[in-house]
């Protein structure tokens, strides 16, 4: 263990240090930089087109990178910070976590362009990175001979076959196969977010409930934690199954269904109203509303799918992305609650994004502009949770907190 100098001496640390102190510290910038910048360079610089990609369109470009690009980085910070706090064990350490944003970084220079003519080093880096974060977990419930991380192993394997599914797609130009591996990876970020979601909203509720945290008031019902997460993957495995798409249809109600019964955890009363109860609420009620839409959809409903896959992941993922780094950015840095104005701002200008980019879906919104706009406002979501955030994440003088 590298030993914490005092206080006094904190302020002279490299930034380096400061970011790799733990996990969120250096991916959850990354993962802020990344959602800003490369929606707005695919939509408003280059005009829905990819210049190097020649094999797979910009269309299936797009979600990937969105996917294990920029919500990637948010679930590297994620999975590395948590798991050493959940299991008392030791953070990853610098050189670890160092070669985990290198292998996502090689990613990423790839995708950006979609450059096809070296997407096989693409395809070896993401499938590097996610296989070095499952074995990470791996190691650690099996050193505490624990089944408390069984969950996040699963979805933590689904999601790297389901990536290996998508390269091997876009490797060979398989366009029915690629599609297929977007929407379970889609999916298996889905799952990421209930299991998530289940350890995080007691904790915040409780906190919000009662600052000093000498009870816990809020109790939920044990059935609604795995409730969600077992629905997606009934979804997922009828869409490998080949089930009809009336019962795919169904599969994707039941699922949102049980997204929206979680949002329902956070009906505590008056302090519903807070920005750290609202953000969690966002969170499953925009993903439970996408997944009905989708399922609509599949039963003969006048609507698009893809705009209830936009509901789900720009809104009810993108809202529990910036969650996770607004609650995780305060309590193991030394801060607390309340949110700064910052996250609050990114929250309200993340929901504007999303209406923006499906409203005219529904005929509410004129098509025309509307979507570089909603991509200016997500962007502008980014960097507003990047510019109050920055300077509590990269503060020497925080380095060695222990997490609340």
């Amino acid at each position: 263990m590298t030993a914490i100098p005092a206080s006094s001496d904190r302020k002279s640390i490299p930034l380096l240090t400061v970011l790799t102190d733990e996990g969120l510290r250096l991916f959850f910038p990354l993962a802020a930089l990344y959602s800003a910048v490369w929606p707005f360079l695919w939509v408003v610089v280059l005009g829905f087109d990819l210049p190097l990609a020649r094999h797979v369109p910009p269309t299936l470009w797009h979600p990937h990178e969105m996917l294990i690009g920029a919500y990637g980085a948010a679930l590297l910070g994620f999975v590395t910070t948590a798991v050493p706090e959940w299991t008392d064990t030791a953070r990853p350490q610098k050189n670890f976590l160092l070669v985990l944003a290198c292998l996502w970084g090689t990613g990423r220079s790839v995708g950006v362009l979609g450059f096809d003519a070296v997407g096989a080093l693409g395809a070896l880096a993401d499938v590097g990175w996610l296989a070095a974060l499952l074995g990470y977990v791996a190691h650690v419930s099996w050193r505490r001979r624990s089944w408390d991380l069984a969950a996040m192993l699963l979805w933590l394997s689904i999601l790297l076959s389901a990536e290996i599914v998508t390269r091997v797609g876009f490797l060979s130009a398989d366009l029915s196969r690629a599609p297929e591996g977007v929407a379970a990876i889609s999916l298996a970020f889905l799952g990421l977010l209930s299991f998530a979601l289940s350890r995080i909203t007691v904790p915040v509720t409780n906190r919000v409930l009662d600052p000093s945290e000498a009870t816990s008031p809020y109790r939920p019902h044990p059935g609604r934690q795995n409730l969600a997460a077992g629905l997606v993957l009934l979804a997922m495995a009828g869409d490998i199954a080949g089930l009809s798409v009336e019962a795919r249809g169904y599969l994707a109600l039941a699922a949102g269904a049980a997204f929206l019964d979680r949002a329902g955890e956070a009906f505590v009363g008056r302090q519903f109203f807070r920005a750290e109860i609202l953000c969690l609420f966002g969170a499953a009620a925009l993903t439970g509303l996408g997944l009905m839409v989708i399922g609509a959809a599949r039963l003969g409903a006048p609507f698009i799918e893809s705009s209830g896959w936009h509901i789900a992941l720009m809104g009810g993922l993108g809202m529990s992305v910036l969650a996770v780094l607004s609650i995780a950015g305060l309590f193991h840095t030394g801060h607390t609650f309340p949110m700064p104005w910052t996250a609050k701002a990114a929250f309200v200008l993340l929901l504007a994004a999303t209406a923006l980019r499906v409203l005219p879906d529904f005929g509410m919104l004129p098509m025309e502009g509307a979507r570089a706009l909603s991509t200016a406002v997500w962007a502008a979501a980014f960097l507003t949770w990047l510019y109050g955030y920055w300077p509590i994440l990269s503060d020497p003088r925080s380095v060695g907190r222990q997490a609340c």
